[in-house]
């Protein structure tokens, strides 16, 4: 496994000593600027598969939906759908 590990990267940006995990009392809400920073930081590592900063940013997402990290606000499987639908991709420059 790669290391550091995308959920301890998120969780430093997040500046919080451990998530809860909790779907109830979920609290922690990252931005999509802190993602892309892990994203930027993991694939300089050549730890991400994605093709380009919006893929592997999705893959950091991807950690958050497990993590019960919300992303802008949204819980991270409804980011990913923001994602997709192209809402975001002026940030991902």
């Amino acid at each position: 496994m790669p290391q550091p590990w995308t959920s301890k990267l998120i969780i430093k940006a997040l500046g919080v000593a451990k998530c809860n995990g909790s779907l109830d009392a979920a609290t922690e809400d990252i931005s999509l600027e802190k993602i892309i920073g892990v994203a930027k930081e993991k694939a300089g590592q050549n730890h991400l598969t994605g093709a380009d900063l919006k893929a592997q940013s999705r893959e950091v997402i991807g950690t958050c939906v497990s993590m019960r990290v919300k992303v802008e606000g949204l819980w991270a499987k409804d980011a990913l759908k923001v994602i997709e639908n192209g809402e975001w991709d002026d940030r991902f420059n």
